[in-house]
């Protein structure tokens, strides 16, 4: 018998441990552990690698992740009515999973995760998209993550894959494809989750680059398309003026019409941008 054969069922671990999902933490919880292991599989071999989970919840990814074979696993949950479960898995996987009770946004977990690092996740949705930008932006290169597979609301899921010229192109297609290769790799309806979301869900996996696809400061390539992308409907010598003062002449260096709009430009234009503007 396996370890994850020793657990009471998810459903069972919810009643006794009384775990209504709550809204303003942005939980879904899902219960299907055929689910969890199949989108641990997508995170690829675990078997070398310490993974971070952010918002296990009563630990049904957690499962599939060490089930898996990952060779550890940090969980770090704010919600501290999910820490008993969680010590019972921890139980039945000696020495495998380490749970830190706090806010992922404040949060450093480095100290505790050895490389290689991957990072398997269903994101509670209040706090899914800042974590992502966080992980993709940091000053250097490469992360301390090899790979990203992340659970996200399917339209959020969509803009990080997004291609120039339709309206999902944005600043997380531009932040995510800079650095990474993104692709969406499952897609799961509301009703796999309890308590059933408006919307459905998709994972993301994404793979670190060894350096991103074009030069550009992180701090500057995020303000720029942050501005630009702010007021997309604008041309980008407006949506952009506030940058800097000559403006229209920076996106001139950088190749970029003055009257273009944002969701024209490709990842190439905006890493030209943030070079043109952070130049004297």
């Amino acid at each position: 018998m396996s370890a994850i054969d020793t657990l009471p069922p998810l459903r069972e671990v919810i009643r006794t441990h009384d775990l209504q999902a709550r809204k303003s933490m942005g939980q879904n919880f899902l219960l299907d552990l055929n689910l969890t292991a199949k989108i641990a599989r997508q995170a690829g071999d675990l078997s070398t690698c310490d993974v971070l989970e952010v918002g296990p919840g009563p630990g049904g990814l957690t499962r599939g992740l060490l089930a898996e074979g990952a060779r550890h696993v940090l969980a770090i949950e704010k919600d501290a009515r999910c820490l008993p479960p969680l010590a019972e898995i921890a139980d039945a996987y000696p020495g495998r999973l380490t749970v830190i009770e706090g806010d992922a946004l404040k949060t450093d977990p480095l100290a505790s995760l050895r490389p290689p690092v991957r990072v398997a996740a269903n994101l509670p949705y209040n706090v899914g998209t800042e974590l992502l930008v966080r992980w993709l932006t940091p000053p250097d290169w490469p992360p301390f993550w090899e790979s990203l597979t992340l659970m996200f609301q399917r339209e959020v899921a969509e803009r990080i894959v997004a291609q120039p010229g339709g309206k999902a192109w944005g600043r997380l297609a531009i932040l995510a494809q800079w650095r990474a290769d993104a692709r969406i790799v499952m897609q799961l309806p509301p009703e796999a989750f309890t308590p059933p979301p408006k919307v459905s869900s998709s994972v993301v996996h994404l793979q670190a680059l060894p350096e991103p696809r074009y030069p550009a400061n992180a701090a500057v390539l995020s303000r720029v398309v942050a501005a630009a992308f702010n007021q997309r409907r604008k041309m980008l010598r407006a949506a952009l003026k506030g940058t800097a003062p000559d403006i229209e002449d920076r996106l001139i260096a950088a190749g970029i019409k003055p009257t273009d709009r944002a969701e024209q430009i490709p990842l190439e234009g905006f890493c030209a941008l943030a070079r043109a503007i952070e130049s004297p």
